[in-house]
């Protein structure tokens, strides 16, 4: 989770736009699919580290005791 996470959504992100562009110069529709799909699967990816870090960020402060907080 994390900074790995965001990583590997980026490298699919970057991976499909090379791939969408090269499909796209040599008429490969195949190989521009598969690009347009590399990159949706970064966006989730994506997302979904988000999505981890927010709830990993609620767990961390609703059982935050310092000065008799307790949880929220």
């Amino acid at each position: 989770m994390g900074i790995g996470d965001k990583f590997d959504a980026a490298k699919d992100k970057v991976t499909g736009k090379v791939n969408e562009a090269v499909g796209d110069a040599t008429d490969d529709r195949s190989r521009e699919m598969k690009g347009k799909a590399q990159q949706v699967e970064g966006e989730a990816k994506d997302k979904l580290a988000d999505a981890k870090a927010h709830l990993n960020e609620d767990a961390n402060r609703a059982t935050d005791d310092t000065e008799g907080g307790g949880l929220r």
